[in-house]
């Protein structure tokens, strides 16, 4: 965030996903199933190799998990440039604009480029289809599209999330990466991926690779368990972050500043600009994986550049400061894409640790996919109003049927499915009711709506 404004990196603003060509190559990749309806990476492989395996060019850096993968990518990735090196970034989801998955050399594909390569992994989806194999799916084509991209990029390094899982995901096909990260390990996407922790760390750890690194700051022992044994299999150097001391020595809503113990080598005042100790230990795991690497000579990241990167490292709607409201602009605005019960739990740690005592109004929307009865017992931990709004998604769950989730007799509990009256009459209420802090929070579909309504309402104020 600068000057109570929502935070944008203009170097990217060119990539907005606004030109017709890229409308196009969007709404092609959208035509696709999201997902197979057979497992397994075959219609991937077969894809990757009529375009000419892209993929085994690029010196990858992978990173699955539940929460925090986003950010330990974002900390890998800027560390990664301010050493002078050109990365590529993969994520998902986006926040604003489709173009926000791929990214190089601190910029977003343009509009052209992903209208370009979308062509080409499509000619080639085609030549799959007269062929009489089966199609690849969205995140497929979009992890194509990502690959020939980094590799006519000519980045040095690519980080690359995890879209889902670990073992299935399209992401999965590199073969030889130079480190796997594994974050947090909780419940989610339980219908693809298990309904135990043990079973959902099986299919994180499918991303781990014969002689790779791995570092997880995972802490959850069911989870570890399944990491540590798969690590020992394929005969990995193992790290779990949990053990890893740090100190926290001053922290607010704009970041911490910490000091790190990593095998006895001290890293002094590390500051990073997002919010919350479990930023502290998302930073820690992307630390780990850099000294890894610098210590096997893939890398070469001096400290200088580690810290500058870890300063610049940045999340859209990760405890994000979108602005303020109110009078005399006293009243924060807070977005936050918590969607599962471990980050709803985070979310309402953070929000005791920074804001206890205040008065918070939370705006929420959520899928009707999700462990909506559990998220909303933290957030009903967290807030003292209530506006109930609708994601824009097609899974979203109505806002009626989310307040029949809510038992906070004497609160403010409005329902608004309209994302944009939903913000706004949030803002004013906010004002009148003398709320200390506005948090909007419950998808990342909605934060990224929300950021865009908030980026309106800001520049109609300047006018």
């Amino acid at each position: 965030m600068q000057d109570g404004k929502i935070y944008e990196d203009l170097g990217k603003a060119a990539a907005s996903a606004g030109s017709p060509a890229a409308a196009a190559a969007i709404s092609r990749i959208h035509a696709f199933q999201k997902f197979g309806s057979i497992l397994g990476l075959e219609r991937m492989n077969r894809l990757l190799e009529l375009l000419g395996n892209p993929q085994e060019d690029l010196k990858v850096l992978h990173v699955a998990g539940t929460n925090g993968k986003g950010s330990i990518c974002r900390y890998l990735y800027c560390a990664l440039e301010e050493a002078g090196y050109k990365t590529g970034l993969f994520i998902s989801p986006y926040i604003e604009v489709f173009n926000e998955r791929i990214e190089a050399d601190g910029r977003y594909i343009s509009d052209e480029d992903l209208a370009f390569y979308t062509d080409r992994v499509l000619a080639k989806v085609k030549e799959m289809e007269d062929a009489g194999d089966q199609p690849p799916t969205e995140f497929e084509v979009i992890t194509a599209v990502a690959f020939l991209y980094f590799q006519e990029q000519k980045c040095d390094y690519v980080v690359l999330e995890v879209g889902l899982g670990g073992r299935g995901d399209s992401t999965n096909v590199c073969r030889e990466p130079l480190v796997s990260v594994i974050a947090s390990i909780s419940f989610d996407h339980t219908d693809r991926l298990g309904n135990t922790l043990a079973e959902i760390a099986a299919e994180k750890a499918g991303i781990i690779k014969d002689g790779c690194p791995v570092v997880t700051s995972c802490e959850a022992d069911e989870a570890l368990n399944v990491i540590r044994a798969t690590a020992e299999k394929h005969g990995c150097m193992y790290t779990e972050t949990r053990h890893i001391p740090y100190r926290i020595k001053e922290e607010s809503l704009n970041g911490c500043r910490f000091d790190v113990d990593f095998q006895g080598v001290l890293f002094e005042d590390l500051e990073i600009s997002m919010a919350g100790e479990h930023q502290v230990k998302n930073a820690v795991a992307a630390l780990a994986a850099l000294c890894i690497l610098e210590e096997r000579g893939e890398i070469r990241v001096p400290r200088t550049a580690l810290y500058a990167g870890f300063r610049k490292a940045r999340q859209p709607g990760r405890l994000e400061t979108a602005g303020y409201t109110g009078e005399n602009d006293a009243i924060p605005v807070i977005l936050d894409g918590a969607h599962n019960p471990d980050g709803a739990r985070v979310l309402r740690n953070a929000m005791n640790r920074f804001c206890g005592g205040k008065k918070i109004l939370l705006v929420t929307g959520m899928l009707v996919d999700k462990d909506v009865k559990t998220v909303m017992k933290y957030f009903q931990e967290t807030a003292d109003g209530f506006i109930l709004t609708e994601p824009e998604n097609p899974r979203k769950l109505s806002a009626h049927a989310l307040a029949q989730y809510l038992d906070v007799p004497g609160a403010v509990c409005i329902e608004e499915p309209d994302t944009e009256k939903a913000c706004r009459q949030a803002l004013k209420l906010a004002a009148r009711e003398g709320f200390d802090f506005v948090l909007f929070s419950g998808s990342l579909y909605l934060i990224g709506s929300v950021r865009g309504v908030l980026r309106k309402i800001w520049r109609e104020k300047e006018q």
